[in-house]
């Protein structure tokens, strides 16, 4: 059975009608990961216990109901990637030519890039590569697209074919052990913080309509399902741990 393997996908602005990924596998699947989960709360009401009709705390978002919340719960997933080049130059081929001369530097670049705004990347020589790669296909020059300013690409977080999630990456913590002749890393241990985004968070980024944030939203969505189905397929187990909870 092939191992499959973990990986994020970015994907850089472009003039394409659809999104070029710059897909970053995890050389090695990390042993571990952290998955945080927070729920968030209803906004309390800024106009004091009760409003004008006299129910006591319903005014905006405010409810009496304490089971009430404001949304999906929050996702957070914390884990450790290591990244070598000596096992790329064993292998040969292209990564391995590509590990020769530059390590593991490429894919630490690669993550880096996620910390940055899309409209740094896109003025830069990533975003006039993927405009260049847009203008052959196209046959012609590339209509304008106006990128927002300060917004970070939209990547997705591959784990298994069951979880496919929108993330941010929130954090990014790399430690480098090893370099060649110029100092180039060749092996390298990268703290991953990738915040799951949920559809009303990629609605309220302003690209609700985009190919990008459609790509995210069924991600999301799809994950989600899968989940629910998980849940209800819990059942069994459940009414099997009922009846182990009897008197005999």
């Amino acid at each position: 059975m092939t191992l499959l393997k973990g990986a994020l996908v970015a994907f850089t602005p472009t003039f394409l009608p659809v999104p070029v990924p710059d897909v970053t596998v995890f050389q090695y699947n990390p042993e571990s990961l952290t998955h945080t989960w927070s729920q968030p709360t209803v906004t309390p009401s800024a106009s004091g216990a009760s409003d004008a009709g006299g129910s006591a705390g319903r005014t905006g978002t405010t409810t009496g109901n304490p089971m009430a919340v404001a949304g999906f719960p929050g996702e957070q997933f914390d884990l450790t990637v290591i990244l070598d080049a000596n096992e790329d130059i064993a292998d040969g081929g292209p990564s391995g030519a590509l590990a020769s001369v530059s390590g593991v530097y490429t894919r630490l670049a690669a993550m880096e890039m996620l910390l940055y705004p899309a409209s740094a990347a896109s003025s830069s020589l990533l975003g006039q590569a993927t405009a260049a790669i847009a203008g052959a296909l196209g046959g012609g020059p590339p209509p304008t697209q106006v990128i927002p300013d300060s917004t970070v690409p939209i990547t997705l977080f591959v784990w298994g074919p069951f979880r496919i999630v929108p993330v941010r990456l929130t954090g990014l913590t790399v430690t480098e052990t090893l370099y060649d002749t110029l100092l180039n890393p060749v092996h390298a241990e990268v703290k991953l913080q990738l915040k799951v985004l949920s559809p009303a968070e990629l609605a309220a980024a302003g690209a609700d309509s985009d190919v990008l944030s459609t790509v995210a939203t069924v991600a999301y969505e799809y994950t989600l399902s899968v989940r629910e189905a998980a849940a209800l397929a819990n059942l069994a187990n459940a009414a099997q741990s009922i009846i182990g909870m009897l008197p005999h």
